[in-house]
């Protein structure tokens, strides 16, 4: 929770006592591993600060998974098109290993917007990191060979990412198949 008062004095400009009344609506939880949080085509009423832990959105095309996104400690994760609008998410969010993590519900943040411009401004910090993060990933899937992709993520994705996620959603993450990944990794051991 440390780290979380950290972020929204420092980066978003809470006072004190907007920490510590956002704080106060936190519901802390703790997920095992391959638990999913959020099931595709039901709604996500949160948003979710990771305490500690690893997790993931994908959603499925012809029976595989497609990885979306990754989140570990002191990051924030949902299913966003599902959170913003209220609508059945195509994604699922899952936790890759045991997690805990702040959830904040949809209708307590609404509940925050009309308190504080503060805490508006917390919603578009998150909306425009997310958006700057979608743009990021479009740009690499559309711009970069299969090796430049995977030493992109090596450069600018978490130790804890890069070192823990099973390599075959880093290649579904990658839009590679796990084979491709392997000759990619092994040419880059012996080179």
């Amino acid at each position: 929770m440390k780290e979380l008062r950290t972020y929204l004095q420092e980066e978003i400009g809470l006072s004190q006592g907007e920490v510590e009344r956002l704080s106060s609506k936190l519901i802390r939880k703790e997920f095992e591993a391959r638990t999913e949080i959020v099931r595709s085509g039901t709604i996500a009423r949160g948003i979710y600060f990771i305490e500690n832990g690893l997790l993931r959105t994908y959603h499925l095309m012809d029976g595989k998974e497609i990885t979306t996104y990754f989140a570990c400690d002191h990051q924030f994760i949902s299913t966003y098109a599902s959170f913003i609008d209220q609508s059945p998410s195509f994604e699922t969010l899952e936790a890759i290993e045991n997690s805990t993590v702040y959830e904040l519900s949809y209708n307590t943040l609404k509940e925050l917007y009309d308190e504080s411009s503060n805490f508006e401004r917390l919603g578009r910090v998150l909306a425009e990191r997310n958006y700057l993060c979608i743009l990021d990933r479009t740009l690499t899937m559309q711009t970069k060979t299969a090796k430049q992709k995977y030493l992109d993520f090596m450069e600018t994705y978490d130790k804890k990412i890069v070192q823990r996620v099973p390599q075959h959603q880093i290649a579904s993450f990658l839009g590679m198949t796990p084979e491709s990944l392997s000759r990619i990794r092994k040419q880059l051991v012996t080179s």
